[in-house]
């Protein structure tokens, strides 16, 4: 099994309901691409370091996940850069 951490920020002029439907379709993503999310934690609205997409504001969400290979990974990969929801994503390897 290989860990990772799944950080990736949601625009903010989304509603809290659209905000609950996107984090549920990228969890979705990725347990019918084989991969357990174990935790899945809202950090909130933060400001940016520096503007992303015209944005100086964000929702952080950060998923663990387990996997056995990197299917689930990639196409969570593929699907937030096309996503016109996400404004940045980071897919970290957890060594243990």
């Amino acid at each position: 099994m290989r860990n990772y951490e799944i950080m990736f920020i949601v625009r903010p002029t989304l509603g809290e309901e659209e905000l609950k439907k996107v984090v549920e379709n990228f969890s979705g993503i990725l347990t019918s691409n084989g991969a357990k999310v174990i935790e899945t934690k809202d950090m909130g609205q933060r400001e940016l370091a520096y503007e992303i997409k015209k944005f100086k504001s964000g929702y952080y969400f950060v998923f663990e996940v387990e996997a056995n290979d990197d299917v689930a990974i990639r196409e969570f990969d593929r699907l937030a850069l096309i996503s016109n929801d996400i404004i940045r994503h980071l897919v970290t390897k957890i060594e243990k």
